[in-house]
């Protein structure tokens, strides 16, 4: 399914590698958006990107980012004193009276307010790990798309949403962050030959059941490509427009039958990287011609996935 994975997130390396440009107003849109809605989620990498004043394509953007984490940070530190507060209230009930009402807020406070102190230092934090660059269902990325005749990167929300579904689709179906391959012509048959896109990944993560100690346990594998590469994964997109919701640039990964070393550690689907040469192929649909698309796919990359247990 993908239900993760690490993506390019600086549109730099895009346009030196693909020659791609910038759709600025979209990435505008989405950062200005963010201030009235936090629960827009946009990795770290991706923000990191736009976040020097010197070298960001809008001067806007940058701003953005910085009210953002001004107005983000405020709130943390609100909800930081709240548990406080609570944990210090707890504290002194147990010293009157060791109760398991007392002791439960004791406890749950005493995690929330280590998990609010680091989310505040993540906010503020500026060195890099790989884990600024994961993107989860809901995590909005860049996409490489076509534009007349131009590669073009738009942000797009990991978890597509296809033109004409309620707005409640997203829950129920949470899964079309993936686009099962053999339902192209079925579910997807209205993005499939019509709005096409790429994204650029090094890894993948699943959740997979394997035997535990007391009979099953459920894990996260990190997939990586060897010998290490950067994979261009073949995806499907939609805008989508309803009435008194803003709009809605969202996509899905491609998935297929997994290689045998992706069965045998335990998952059923892999996604899809096609080869560079297809790429502008694949950028242009044409519902005329679903069998050169199928093509596409059947000619893909494929590269030994090594997997470990995820940190």
């Amino acid at each position: 399914m993908c239900y993760s994975a690490q993506i390019w997130q600086e549109y730099q390396k895009y346009s030196r590698a693909y020659g791609a440009t910038l759709d600025i107003g979209a990435f505008v849109d989405l950062f200005w958006n963010r201030l009235k809605d936090d629960r827009i989620k946009i990795p770290k990498a991706l923000e990191a990107a736009f976040a020097d004043r010197d070298e960001a394509p809008d001067a806007r953007i940058p701003e953005f980012i910085a009210d953002y984490r001004t107005q983000h940070t405020l709130k943390l530190e609100q909800e930081l004193f709240a548990q406080l507060t609570r944990l210090t209230e707890a504290e002194r009930a147990l010293r009157q009276k060791i109760t398991k009402t007392a002791s439960d807020s004791a406890r749950i406070a005493a995690a929330k307010v280590e998990r609010l102190k680091q989310r505040i230092a993540d906010l503020h934090r500026t060195t890099k790990t790989d884990m600024d660059s994961r993107i989860f269902p809901g995590y909005f990325t860049l996409v490489m798309v076509m534009v007349d005749g131009q590669r073009v990167l738009r942000p797009m929300r990991y978890q597509c949403r296809p033109s004409g579904m309620p707005i409640d689709s997203d829950k129920k179906f949470p899964g079309t962050y993936s686009a099962r391959r053999d339902s192209l012509e079925g579910f997807w048959r209205g993005q499939f030959g019509h709005t096409h896109g790429l994204v650029v990944m090094n890894a993948f993560y699943e959740h997979v059941t394997r035997p535990g100690t007391d009979g099953t346990e459920k894990v996260i594998l990190e997939f990586r490509p060897q010998p290490q590469q950067d994979l261009l994964v073949a995806c499907l997109w939609s805008h989508w427009t309803g009435h008194g919701a803003p709009d809605l640039d969202s996509f899905a990964v491609i998935t297929d039958d997994p290689p045998a070393e992706v069965a045998a550690a335990g998952h059923d689907r892999c996604l899809i990287p096609i080869k560079p040469e297809h790429i502008d192929a694949w950028l242009i649909p044409d519902p005329r011609n679903l069998a050169k698309f199928h093509a596409i796919l059947d000619d893909r990359d494929r590269p030994y996935y090594e997997h470990q247990l995820a940190a």
